[in-house]
């Protein structure tokens, strides 16, 4: 942990010194922050039929390390934010190995099958962003983590997935947020080093070894009112595909409570040269939920639509409301219904305590190698608790369940156990 402490704080301090000389100013330092977040991670998953790895079974603790400057003073404001991640190997073999949570070898152990690889003892990330303020947009540049409707990083095991690129928001016009930027490479998150992108396969429909390193997107959100939101994002993966999304939120209050609906549609295509192959998808989303007391139930209906599944950066997650805990319903054809329960005990006076359960069904689906209907469903539950006071105070436990079900690929059984802390240090 020292030496992830120094590598970050070491590496913010050179790359601030050669970009901000002399501007070491009051907000700068005086706005900036740190914080340590410590990640121990269970992960098991067991496939229940079928030849192949019978189970995926590691055990990690992570290191956590963010420092975020302030900004210098005057019109242009600069700064400077550092990430430094080390993981710790406390439990895995070569024939358990392939979870997400630990980085392993390139290749499989001598004799055994390609799949049984050894897991690193350690490893360790570095990402350095620098950032630049004018008015009310922002430009980062570096290591970025973005969360768009057209870009979702896979955060779902030890250290989030990343990406080395250019990013800039913007709000200041009135009830409009605008986003624009370049993603080069991307590092996953079992990985150490950087690459460029490719299109998610499914299961052979594009072609996985199709590389770009030019992923380009803009867009905006805009409140027509203050409880109601319009969204639309182009996004183009250089010669491989291009995708319009557009969204709309809404928010009414209902008797006590609150009804909220969220609609979610995408148009993609080739770009370019095609590289990966043919991209003929549209996809709708959609979700309506309602909130009382604690209580939040909610449902929807998702189709593909088009000659081939959805399209997505591999690694990535979707902004489909069937991304699940072990697939997300996107195959080419697939209609789905989904339906959501989530629980905050705090409207029972245990404060920090929820519970969230899940349920999607789709068929229809056109899955590359399986003759006739695709078909499958999934169950997901999470259990978390945040420890609100005491010696403990900011110790988060969280439980997550996931079983899915499929005619077309392995049925499979997966558990996670989380514990996190996370302390500030000024």
């Amino acid at each position: 942990m020292k030496l992830l402490m120094n590598h970050a704080v070491t590496g913010a301090g050179l790359i601030g010194a050669s970009l901000l000389p002399g501007l070491a100013h009051a907000d700068f330092i005086g706005d900036s922050s740190a914080a340590l977040e410590l990640k121990n991670y269970y992960f098991n998953r067991d496939y229940r039929e079928d030849a192949g790895q019978s189970k995926r079974d590691e055990w990690a603790q992570g290191f956590i390390l963010k420092v975020q400057s302030g900004y210098t003073e005057g019109t242009v404001g600069f700064g400077l934010d550092a990430i430094g991640m080390l993981g710790l190997k406390l439990d895995s073999s070569p024939d358990r190995s392939g979870t997400g949570i630990l980085a392993r070898s390139g290749t499989s152990e001598p004799g055994k099958p390609s799949y049984a690889r050894r897991a690193e003892d350690s490893y360790s990330k570095l990402g350095i962003t620098g950032k630049v303020r004018l008015a009310k947009s922002d430009l980062n540049i570096g290591y970025l983590v973005p969360d768009m409707p057209t870009l979702q990083p896979n955060g779902s095991r030890l250290f989030a997935q990343s990406f080395q690129g250019a990013a800039l928001r913007s709000s200041d016009i009135k009830n409009l947020a605008l986003a624009a930027g370049q993603i080069d490479q991307v590092q996953q998150r079992d990985s150490m080093d950087y690459e460029d992108m490719g299109l998610t396969s499914q299961y052979g429909a594009y072609k996985s070894t199709a590389k770009s390193d030019q992923f380009r997107y803009a867009g905006g959100d805009y409140k027509l009112t203050p409880d109601m939101t319009v969204s639309y994002q182009f996004a183009q993966l250089q010669d491989l595909y291009r995708q319009h999304y557009v969204g709309l939120k809404n928010s009414f209050a209902i008797g006590l409570g609150a009804l909220k609906t969220d609609i979610r549609y995408f148009d993609a295509g080739k770009d370019g040269a095609g590289l990966a192959g043919k991209v003929d998808n549209r996809a709708l989303s959609t979700r309506v939920a309602y909130s009382y007391k604690g209580h939040t139930l909610g449902g929807g209906y998702q189709g593909q639509y088009g000659s081939t599944p959805f399209t997505y950066v591999d690694g990535t997650n979707t902004f489909l409301f069937t991304e699940y805990q072990l697939g997300n319903f996107s195959q080419t054809g697939e209609r789905s219904w989904h339906a959501r329960y989530d629980y905050d005990f705090a409207a029972l006076g245990v404060p920090g305590l929820t519970f969230s359960t899940r349920y999607a069904k789709g068929d229809k689906a056109k899955v590359i190698g399986f003759a006739g209907e695709g078909r499958e469903w999934e169950r997901d539950s999470t259990l978390t608790y945040l420890v609100q006071s005491g010696t403990f105070k900011n110790v988060s436990l969280r439980w997550q369940n996931a079983t899915a079900n499929s005619n077309y690929t392995r049925d499979t059984d997966e558990n996670r156990v989380i514990i996190g802390y996370s302390l500030a240090l000024w």
